[in-house]
């Protein structure tokens, strides 16, 4: 086993962290560079964003078989394997001739970036010992949050200095050197046991969790919470590269720095959950970002800024609960029961845009923080349905 602070842990830990900041750079990098590509291609709002939600719809739904394959074929191997998928198709974007040829690929993009986020703890769960599994984890997350903001950066900063298909090259560059140090770092499976590919017991188990409501109803809370948190980051780009602000994409990149505020929620959610409970913090994070989204409809720049901070502090506070209120709520199969939640959770960032688009048309940023609100309200009901069934089922065992 991989004991905390051994060499082996280091650079399992280290190639991990490498993984996860390559995946979620390339999911979120085209977000700045949404009105360069509007403008190129002459589309829709709408329309544009299918080049990021595509990547995320197929990456959510890849999690329900990356993980099962992985039982059967292994955990380095499989996500070496979508990885360098990944990277060649990020190297193709680069020469995509048409908006439709880009959004393929994103999408096949999306399919291999799966691989490592379905994977990378259960390999963890494998090699590590519980004490460096604890400690590893932590690390691995953060990978993730710095691996979107820095895709973001990337998006802003290299979008307008050479383009967006020049961008996709730097990014397929960046993310080959991220691929070979993840092959060189990644110590071989010891531990690894295969099992045998059984589809009906994986379909009867995801069956199980998608009708235990506890389970069903904080899915639709992760879910529907990201689907209007990472739309709203979509449509206020075209807020900014608009008059009266006229924002370049740079400055536009710098704008996800306000998910540093998010590393800081779930870090608290944790210890605030020790003390009020995960569903008191699931309420507390959807009105904090309730009134953050309220905050963004002021005309002055540094209190959308602002807005855009609390939303992330928000957001991260109530997924962070949600998160880990499924690992103990599931009393069987915890890891398709979190693969879940990660489905729905990319779900609803692929398809927070359908919803969004007709208030965004109808009333600009003032209908995306009406739409916003409303989604919310119902997240906010649909938790207090959540404690008012947990409370009955802790009635009901005593």
């Amino acid at each position: 086993m991989i004991e905390a602070g051994s060499k082996q842990f280091w650079r399992a830990t280290v190639a991990l962290c490498i993984g996860s900041f390559m995946i979620f750079a390339n999911v979120y990098v085209t977000q700045p560079i949404l009105p360069e590509l509007q403008q190129e291609f002459s589309l829709t709002t709408l329309e544009v964003g299918w080049s990021f939600t595509i990547t995320t719809l197929t990456l959510g739904l890849s999690l329900l078989f990356y993980g099962p394959l992985s039982d059967a074929l292994g955990r380095r191997s499989l996500m070496l394997l979508s990885m360098a998928g990944a990277c060649l198709c990020t190297l193709m974007l680069s020469q995509a001739e048409s908006f439709t040829s880009l959004v393929v690929l994103r999408g096949l993009q999306g399919l291999f970036l799966g691989g490592l986020p379905a994977i990378a703890i259960a390999y963890m769960g494998d090699e590590y010992s519980r004490k460096a599994l604890l400690l590893a984890v932590g690390l691995y997350i953060s990978g993730n949050s710095i691996g979107g903001i820095s895709g973001r950066l990337i998006g802003g900063f290299v979008g307008e200095w050479l383009g967006w298909a020049d961008l996709f090259l730097v990014m397929g560059v960046v993310s080959v050197v991220c691929w070979l140090l993840f092959w060189w770092l990644l110590p071989a499976s010891k531990q690894f046991s295969p099992q045998p590919l059984h589809l009906p017991t994986m379909l009867s188990q995801l069956k199980g969790h998608l009708t235990n409501p506890l389970l069903l109803l904080v899915y639709l809370i992760g879910g529907l919470n990201f689907f209007i948190f990472i739309n709203q980051y979509s449509y206020i780009t075209f807020v900014l590269s608009d008059a009266p602000y006229h924002l370049s994409p740079i400055w536009i990149g710098l704008l996800f720095l306000t998910y540093l505020t998010g590393t800081v929620g779930s870090t608290l959610s944790g210890r605030v959950a020790l003390r009020v409970g995960q569903l008191n913090c699931i309420k507390v994070g959807i009105v904090i970002l309730m009134g953050g989204s309220l905050l963004t409809l002021s005309s002055h720049l540094p209190l959308i800024i602002l807005g855009f901070f609390i939303n992330s502090f928000g957001f991260f506070f109530a997924h962070s609960s949600a998160s880990s209120w499924v690992s103990g709520q599931a009393t069987y199969a915890r890891a398709s029961a979190s693969s879940l939640y990660l489905v729905f959770y990319y779900l609803g960032a692929s398809s927070g845009g359908f919803y969004l688009d007709p208030f965004w048309q109808w009333l600009g940023w003032e209908g995306v923080v009406l739409g916003s609100i409303i989604v919310l309200s119902v997240t906010f009901s649909l938790t207090l349905a959540l404690s008012s069934l947990s409370a009955r089922g802790m009635i009901k065992a005593h």
